[in-house]
């Protein structure tokens, strides 16, 4: 069972990690680990970043009502179908599907084979040897606005998909794939931001029923740490949209490459369990 003092340091890390391109479910799963506090699960992380999402949800407001509103129109009003945010809804559909539908196959290896931390490990060093290269390589020249097409939304959402497995990174997948395809640092990871919206509130809402049943965290201190996530993850998403503006990603490839190796270097000395 999760304590109130779990919840906070997990609802901090939740609201710190999730926007950065280093993982929130491995940090969540690590620092649980070295504690020696049992894994939290796939249900908890999932529910706690309702809180996270929900900052994305007001940090972009506009953007988002423009959008729904936008696109739910023009299904109606034909004229309306050609404005950008028409088909930016469109492509955060058509991006989402590929999560929603692995989410719902690999559940079992979700819950269990994929939150081996030297699996793990592994996934923080070979995705930030990705992103470096994207990073290294990326003109930085392309806008959603005028750029994002439905192959394009696609490969976007097979990278958001990659990071069912922690370590990968939902922020770190489909900026690296932005990067990729030559977007803007700044709009890879708002669209980043906009498609994991459709995937987290769904995958938070379906894994409610699992808290409080059993094994699950309780229902309070689940409550608290995605509260203080969603507090957390609003200063981080604001900090790290201006950091990238003028920033590369060199500092974040270079904390997951060491944190990759540390962990499984403790993994096989023992200090902590693979599983449990």
């Amino acid at each position: 069972m999760i304590g109130w003092l779990e919840a906070v340091v997990l609802g901090l890390l939740q609201g710190l990690t999730e926007f950065l391109p280093i993982s929130s479910s491995a940090h969540i799963r690590v620092v649980s680990a070295f504690a020696g506090w049992q894994d939290p699960g796939a249900a908890f992380t999932a529910v706690i970043q309702l809180g996270t999402e929900t900052a994305v949800l007001i940090y972009f407001r506009q953007e988002i009502w423009e959008i729904v509103s936008t696109w739910t129109r023009s299904l109606f009003v034909k004229e309306l179908r050609g404005h950008w945010a028409a088909r930016m809804g469109w492509y955060i559909i058509a991006g989402s599907l590929p999560i929603g539908i692995l989410g719902l196959l690999l559940k079992d290896q979700i819950e269990t084979v994929f939150r081996d931390l030297r699996l793990v490990g592994t996934t923080l060093i070979v995705f930030a040897c990705i992103l470096w290269l994207a990073d290294r390589t990326a003109r930085n020249k392309l806008t959603l606005e005028k750029h994002l097409s439905l192959p394009h939304a696609l490969v976007y959402g097979c990278a958001q998909a990659l990071a069912l497995i922690p370590g990968v990174s939902r922020s770190g997948g489909t900026v690296t794939a932005g990067l990729l395809l030559d977007y803007r640092r700044e709009d890879a990871a708002k669209y980043s931001f906009l498609l994991a919206i459709p995937a987290v509130l769904a995958s938070g809402l379906y894994e409610l029923r699992e808290i409080g049943e059993g094994p699950a965290p309780a229902w309070g201190p689940t409550i608290l740490a995605t509260v203080i996530s969603f507090v957390v993850g609003y200063l981080a998403v604001a900090w790290f949209l201006r950091y990238i503006s003028t920033h590369r990603f060199t500092p974040f490839v270079i904390y997951r490459i060491i944190l990759g190796f540390f962990v499984i270097l403790a993994v096989t000395l023992g200090w902590i369990p693979a599983n449990g």
